[in-house]
């Protein structure tokens, strides 16, 4: 970190950027705790929250950890060795390469606001080599993408051991998509981070892959749209769930995942959790409809008589079957539903 004066002008030292969701909590104060009050990087971390939460009790749990200071990020702050900056609830947090903070409301990537791709992409097109990247436990696969960027950025990947994982999740998936250089249990990691900071800076940066920089453009919003998405995949007949728009597919394989063009993004998990999502509401709404319309139909027959009465009686019988069908469809749904 250069200093002039009083006035920090970038840093130029190692980044740490860590990932975690479900049971993050405990793991980020076990690892938080393993480290001395002259640890010598920031250390980035988004842990998904929802939107309403104010994130206090995270930021409040990781002080009382450790030895280093905690606090939200805060937009264009400029990072610090020996800080701790959270992502603010309903936030992305990134990172430019002079070592400044963006908080954004960007489109949610992986059905999260803050997500953990933005910032490990981010952050691996402005640190590339100096920058050691860590996903905890947790659900699904969220980190995952970023993970790789890191590690073509030429980054140090580092995943808990799933094993040792609250929720196993996010370290497996991670773990089948690439080999990261570390898999430890988080409360290994701690130390783990003290050597590797503490070694020799290298000398020149790596370059970043051409898609690795656009997605991280987008996210920031500097690109979002159809030339810039088009050179990262092909069109595909699905509809993004959260704007409705046109989806690209990115990557094949285990790393296959699909972004429009303003901004949101998806593992093929993530993208069937959503759809999923979408089906279930669409079914309880229709599930209510049906009901009024049946309570609406056996009303207005007790008013009536004759034919009138008795073709009501008919069409709120059919709507019964109807919700029947309806209720049975998201009994079975409710036993296989994919967590969030």
């Amino acid at each position: 970190m250069k200093i002039r004066g009083s006035k920090i002008t970038s840093y130029t030292g190692y980044v740490v950027v860590i990932g975690a969701s479900a049971g993050g909590m405990e793991a980020l104060c076990t690892l938080i705790s393993q480290l001395g009050d002259d640890f010598p990087a920031p250390i980035l971390i988004v842990q998904h929250i929802s939107a309403d939460a104010s994130g206090d009790y995270l930021l409040k749990a990781i002080q009382r950890a450790g030895k280093l200071r905690c606090v939200h990020a805060i937009h264009g702050k400029q990072i610090q060795a020996g800080f701790i900056y959270l992502a603010p609830s309903d936030h992305h947090m990134l990172i430019h390469g002079d070592g400044k903070l963006q908080v954004t409301k960007g489109a949610q990537e992986n059905r999260y606001r803050p997500g953990i791709d933005p910032l490990f992409r981010s952050a691996a097109v402005g640190f590339t080599n100096r920058l050691i990247g860590i996903i905890l436990t947790g659900y699904l696969d969220d980190g995952t993408a970023g993970l790789i960027a890191i590690q073509r950025c030429g980054g140090t990947c580092i995943i808990q051991d799933p094993a040792d994982a609250q929720y196993p999740d996010m370290p497996t998936n991670a773990m089948n998509q690439l080999e990261a250089d570390y898999i430890l249990p988080v409360s290994e990691i701690g130390n783990l981070l003290t050597k590797l900071t503490t070694k020799k800076l290298p000398l020149r940066r790596k370059t970043v892959p051409k898609d690795i920089l656009t997605e991280a453009n987008i996210a920031e919003r500097v690109l979002s749209d159809l030339q810039a998405v088009n050179s990262l995949g092909e069109q595909v007949p699905f509809n993004c769930p959260g704007c409705g728009g046109v989806l690209w597919k990115i990557g094949e394989g285990k790393e296959l995942r699909y972004r429009c063009h303003t901004g949101h993004a998806y593992t093929y998990k993530s993208l069937l959790a959503e759809q999923t999502n979408k089906i279930e509401e669409t079914m309880w709404t229709a599930l209510r409809m049906f009901e009024e319309r049946r309570n609406l139909l056996t009303t207005y027959a007790k008013t009536q008589t004759g034919a009138v009465a008795r073709s009501a009686v008919e069409r709120s019988e059919q709507s019964q079957i109807h919700i029947d069908r309806i209720r049975a469809i998201l009994l079975a749904d409710d036993k296989s539903t994919t967590p969030n």
